[in-house]
């Protein structure tokens, strides 16, 4: 299955060229850089949640001749690793998302939209091992100072699924917005056609970010908390007197409410829309087995006029935002080792997850693109991601220096 990955990434992306792309840092060069790139490639594509478990096999068959020889140690993977150009992954990001738009693989969601969808997430956290950033804890033996690392995702939701696009850090003094705007300009300066909506949390009901993406002839769809009072009282005592709109879908209930023109956000400076969604399911209770009726509300402000967007479709993008969280972050984080530190260096944090980016949005072509669809409703992708796993430990061999004399 790992060839199967590799070939098809070849083909299709490009990848040998690709990993020979990247450069690095080091003024002297024992051992070539795209043998690092390709070692530290091989094993976000495998899951390898360590560069010392890397190191200590070493893959034969197809991963040794790709590779170009032997996996170089950890320690010389974490020092190359903090110095990869930024840039070129970057660069090597968006001509897989070339590829895709290329193959008709990125489709525009029901209603005609593409949504960048940006949100932070927190790795890292330890109260010894020093960070870029650092908070007070309160604990039962007084207050104690952690460390952690903050980094702004962007991710594109179209029909077929998501490509992850970029990450940007969050740096110290500053809050998680200051981040989305420098991931913003250049997400949107390199990728100026791939989207027209951008979503996000409640956070991100920003004045300042929301005029910014405005400026740039683009919507927003932001969920709207208590944060905002005068907008949500405002849209509040309006509801009762706008005819909801009801529909169902996988055995949830929608009643939906849409004002727009209202003007009481002063700090945006521009009227916006507000759309509310009641939306009722059917629980079963796994200990009691009861069935229980679950209701939920949602609240989402957005800058895309009625005529352009139905109410459907600010609720469908609104809830494509939790993409990035369950099937981005979450898929990130509990199968692809995402939180692990692998060197503990800003750059070359940055450096693993752009490369982890490559290695997902490679993965998730191969099962929409390339697998018979029989083959993708026999088997999970967990399942198949174990078997490129079970291939690479298949064709390992210990090093010398671990076997028993």
């Amino acid at each position: 299955m790992l060839r199967r990955l590799m070939e098809y990434g070849r083909r299709t992306f490009g990848l040998d060229e690709a990993t020979g792309r990247i450069r690095d840092g080091r003024t002297r060069r024992r051992i070539p850089t795209i043998r690092m790139v390709r070692s530290l490639f091989l094993m976000v594509c495998v899951r390898i949640g360590s560069l010392n478990a890397l190191s200590q096999a070493r893959s034969g068959g197809f991963g040794s001749r790709w590779l170009g020889g032997d996996v170089p140690s950890a320690d010389a993977l974490g020092d190359v690793a903090a110095t990869l150009s930024l840039d070129d992954l970057r660069e090597e990001a968006y001509r897989q998302y070339q590829v895709l738009k290329r193959n008709k693989a990125i489709r525009p969601l029901p209603g005609g939209w593409l949504v960048l969808v940006l949100d932070g997430h927190e790795s890292g956290a330890s109260y010894l091992r020093p960070a870029s950033l650092q908070r007070t804890i309160p604990t039962a033996k007084g207050e104690k100072i952690q460390f952690y690392y903050r980094h702004v995702a962007a991710l594109l939701l179209h029909a077929g699924g998501q490509v992850l696009l970029d990450v940007e850090p969050q740096q110290p003094g500053e809050d998680e917005i200051a981040a989305a705007l420098r991931l913003w300009e250049r997400v949107e300066g390199r990728y100026p056609r791939a989207f027209e909506v951008v979503a996000g949390d409640a956070l991100y009901m920003n004045p300042g970010f929301c005029r910014r993406v405005r400026s740039q002839g683009k919507h927003f769809v932001v969920v709207l908390k208590n944060e905002n009072r005068d907008l949500i009282t405002d849209a509040r005592s309006l509801f009762p007197l706008v005819q909801p709109v009801l529909w169902e879908h996988q055995n949830v209930r929608y009643e939906c409410w849409d004002v727009s023109d209202l003007t009481t956000w002063t700090q945006f400076g521009s009227p916006v829309r507000v759309v509310r969604s009641r939306e009722t399911r059917s629980v079963r209770r796994q200990r009691t087995h009861e069935v229980e009726t679950q209701t939920t509300e949602w609240l989402w402000a957005t800058s895309l006029p009625r005529d352009r967007a139905s109410t459907l479709a600010i609720v469908r993008i609104g809830h494509g935002r939790w993409t990035i969280e369950n099937q981005g972050f979450n898929e990130l984080v509990n199968e692809w080792h995402a939180d692990h530190i692998y060197k503990n260096h800003p750059h070359a944090i940055v450096a693993l997850l752009l490369m982890l980016f490559l290695a997902y949005n490679l993965f998730h072509a191969l099962l929409t693109r390339n697998l018979k669809p029989a083959l993708r409703k026999t088997y999970t992708p967990r399942f198949l991601a174990d078997k490129i796993k079970a291939s690479f430990h298949g064709a390992v061999t210990l090093h010398a220096s671990a076997r028993s004399p």
